[in-house]
């Protein structure tokens, strides 16, 4: 074995996934897996573990997997991160702990995600259990959302001894996890619910169809609940627009509500009950993750898709594995292009998407060089559905509810440093409610340093009531 080549993994071929909602990627084997850990050099100084928001003793576990200790692979992962399967699937390990893999300088880095998602699973078809309830030391922290920010916070107070509640405004419980992340990324009935499982079984208390700010507001949680503490989790769900022309026609899509849909309420089925028409052709507006897996639902739907963009190839934000499957899957790319006006027809249906071509120009504050139009270069693209994935940002409701939590003017919950501790005394908050949209594993990470700030806002505080008494 070649140690500067990794051991490729098996996928579903695209002529055939591009029909149906089956993971793609299906795993390493165990024969495949321990070959892949072998290649692991066992750094003395791991640059992987610093690049992982969670902290994960990333040579230990891989080392159990080269010896074929998966169960105590299991355990090394479970001290820092309780969801490894879904973790393994959607993290970006590339420009994270894959990106400082000393064999990526030369050849490939070391399939740090696949051997995550492989202990992950391994877990799981071979049900080994690496929580328990721990004693309650008789302090209550409420949560609000069940994502992966609420997920982990919840999980790591559980562990210290508080009663947990987590409330969540779905159904289900999962947060972007089951309505965001299609399922031919993470499947739900198996990976995220076993997962979630996992966290009840630490007695972590979920409560669904909770809508905090209507129902009850933080507020009421901290003084007719009792909750010692509160931390927000609930994530960046409001979609935003363009503000162009048309984008009131019948057949313009958010990407939230479009893979809400197709992922919760499980569009794609022959027994749904929340059907989406998308027709025959589908634009989907915007180059990151979510723009990728709205593009791959609407073509599993049965239409003809093409992903339009303001910069380069170079510049798309999404992963470059979410990239080529798609390109292999037959979406096409319409790159260096910004729509101008939504057309419809005379029943209030769109009709086709004017577009203009666009160049590069200076760098923006991002870092990216910023798209100029090149003028009159309009064109049209005829198309059925308009889906706009541009990013999300916090839902205001909880702020609006809340007196005294600060927001910033993007609308996020403004905190103190990186500990999430609010305006508001006893309430703490993370991840996309705080950051905007980002990624799963940057929500769990700043979670993971909130539960340990809420851990030390509790005890401070009732050392000294004590004390006072």
């Amino acid at each position: 074995m070649a140690i500067n080549k990794r051991i490729p993994v098996q996928e579903q071929k695209p002529e055939i996934r591009r029909t149906n909602f089956n993971e793609v990627c299906l795993g390493y084997t165990p024969e495949e897996a321990v070959a892949e850990a072998s290649r692991c050099l066992n750094c003395r100084k791991p640059l992987c573990i610093e690049q992982c928001p969670v902290q994960i003793h990333i040579p230990e576990f891989i080392q159990h997997v080269k010896n074929k200790e998966f169960a105590l692979a299991a355990e090394t992962i479970a001290q820092s991160s309780l969801l490894p399967a879904i973790c393994g699937r959607v993290c970006p390990q590339e420009t994270q702990c894959e990106g400082q893999c000393v064999l990526g300088k030369k050849g490939d880095a070391v399939a740090i995600g696949k051997l995550e998602r492989f202990v992950g699973d391994w877990s799981r078809e071979n049900t080994t259990s690496t929580e328990k309830k721990t004693g309650c030391n008789g302090h209550k922290v409420a949560v609000i959302g069940s994502g992966p920010a609420g997920l982990t916070c919840a999980a790591d107070l559980a562990r210290m001894g508080y009663s947990v509640t987590v409330y969540e405004a779905l159904h289900k419980a999962g947060g972007v996890l089951v309505y965001g992340i299609p399922e031919f990324r993470l499947p739900k009935d198996t990976v995220v619910a076993h997962e979630i499982e996992n966290i009840r079984k630490m007695g972590v208390n979920i409560i669904t169809d909770a809508v905090i700010g209507k129902a009850e507001s933080v507020e009421e949680l901290m003084k007719s609940e009792g909750f010692d503490a509160v931390f927000i989790g609930s994530g960046a769900g409001l979609p935003k627009f363009m503000n162009i022309p048309g984008e009131n026609l019948n057949g313009v899509l958010s990407a939230n509500e479009f893979l809400t849909r197709i992922n919760l309420m499980k569009a794609y089925t022959d027994d749904h009950d929340t059907p989406v028409k998308t027709g025959k052709k589908v634009v989907v507006v915007g180059g990151g993750n979510v723009a990728m897996d709205s593009a791959r639902g609407a073509l599993r739907l049965g239409a003809d898709v093409t992903i339009v963009y303001r910069r380069s190839e170079a510049e798309l934000p999404a992963r470059r594995e979410e990239v080529e499957h798609a390109k292999e899957e037959g979406i096409r790319f319409q790159l260096l292009t910004n729509p101008v006006e939504i057309i419809g027809d005379e029943k209030g249906w769109v009709k086709a998407l004017k577009c203009i071509k666009m160049e590069l120009g200076e760098p923006d504050a991002s870092g990216r060089r910023s798209p100029v139009e090149i003028p009159g270069s309009e064109f049209l693209i005829e198309e059925n559905t308009v889906i706009m994935a541009l990013g999300t940002s916090p839902n205001p409701l909880i702020p609006n509810t809340t007196p005294g939590l600060e927001i910033n003017k993007h609308g996020c919950i403004s905190t103190n440093g990186d500990d999430g501790a609010t305006s508001h005394e006893g309430v703490f908050a993370a991840g996309d409610a705080v950051t905007g949209a980002a990624t799963v594993i940057l929500a769990m990470g700043a979670a993971r340093k909130s539960a340990l700030a809420i851990d030390r806002y509790i005890r401070t505080k009732f050392n000294t009531q004590n004390h006072e008494k």
